[in-house]
């Protein structure tokens, strides 16, 4: 039976040397996530030697040495092998049964985690947009073309786009484009209509 093996792209293509995004595409690989089962064979490994530092091989994985340790079975006896003690040392808060103190407790001074100044807060509310600057839509789009958020995951320009996505004005634009967005920023409209294209809040 012929072996398999199962690659992953775990980076994204934007920017990218054409031929490894053509060596990507010809694995089956566009946005970042992608897997593919690939025959164990000369040319795919050659594949992916060519894009290494883009993917991984999935089956391969494996801790590094010495990064993981069977732990040891402590306080139940001489038998475990830990000794007299059971792994536990002489005496003190550490070694009785159900000792120990929580996590954090620093023996009543101050915890580290009460020490260092706050500032600011999360916002748990906030929906957060994605950022595309006008160059990287110069570069993936042909001109005329129309594009929105769904276009976007579907060109893997984005991997993700949760609640939306922004237009900002980071390079040059030479091509005439529709382009739907949550928002775009005074530059990128600017540079959009100043091309012949339309920048559309949706």
């Amino acid at each position: 039976m012929d072996k398999k093996i199962t690659i992953e792209l775990v980076k994204s293509l934007n920017g990218r040397n054409d031929k490894h995004i053509a060596t990507a595409a010809s694995l089956g690989l566009r946005k970042i996530g992608n897997k593919t089962v690939q025959p164990d064979n000369p040319q795919t490994r050659g594949k992916i030697a060519q894009i290494g530092y883009l993917v991984k091989v999935t089956h391969e994985l494996s801790p590094a040495p010495g990064s993981r340790k069977a732990a040891w079975r402590k306080g139940r006896g001489y038998a475990t092998g830990n000794g007299k003690t059971g792994g536990r040392g002489h005496k003190g808060q550490k070694a009785r049964s159900g000792g120990g103190v929580r996590v954090g407790f620093e023996g009543g001074q101050m915890p580290l985690s009460r020490r260092i100044p706050k500032r600011g807060f999360n916002n748990i509310f906030a929906k957060p947009l994605e950022s595309v600057n006008v160059s990287v839509l110069n570069d993936r789009f042909e001109n005329g073309a129309e594009i929105d958020a769904q276009t976007l995951l579907d060109t893997g320009v984005l991997s993700k786009c949760e609640y939306g996505v922004k237009i900002l004005g980071g390079g040059e634009l030479t091509k005439k484009l529709t382009v739907r967005a949550k928002a775009f920023s005074a530059s990128a409209k600017e540079k959009i209509e100043a091309a012949g294209g339309k920048a559309e809040v949706v």
